[in-house]
């Protein structure tokens, strides 16, 4: 695995790591509120604050298992495997929520995958 995958890749566990952040620990922020396009009484709301949190460890597990198919166990089969999720999840957000999701969300998805190729 090249430095320059394993630069994008820690780029994408930084990502997810900082979605991680909005959804559980600045959960009503008006950072969040931006970030996600919705009003900071609807992510007060007790049910929207749960299910962010839960969806923020849900993105922890996937920087910290980015970052372990990339340095603990370096496998370019398996960084590929959680591009390829995280490009497919990216795009499943395009066509529910917000086109642009595609590619804030799976852009440096999409090159990292590209770079193990190359």
């Amino acid at each position: 695995m090249s430095i320059f995958t394993s630069f994008l890749a820690s780029l994408v566990a930084l990502e997810f790591f900082y979605i991680m952040y909005l959804e559980t620990f600045a959960t009503a922020s008006k950072t969040t509120a931006r970030v996600f396009n919705m009003t900071q009484e609807e992510l007060e709301k007790e049910s929207v604050n749960t299910l962010f949190k839960n969806q923020g460890v849900y993105n922890g597990l996937i920087a910290v298992l980015v970052l372990i198919a990339t340095f603990v166990q370096p496998s370019p089969v398996w960084l590929g495997i959680f591009m390829a999720y995280i490009i497919l999840v990216a795009a499943y957000g395009a066509l529910t929520s917000d086109p642009k999701i595609l590619l804030k969300q799976g852009g440096l998805a999409i090159l990292t995958l590209l770079s193990l190729f190359f």
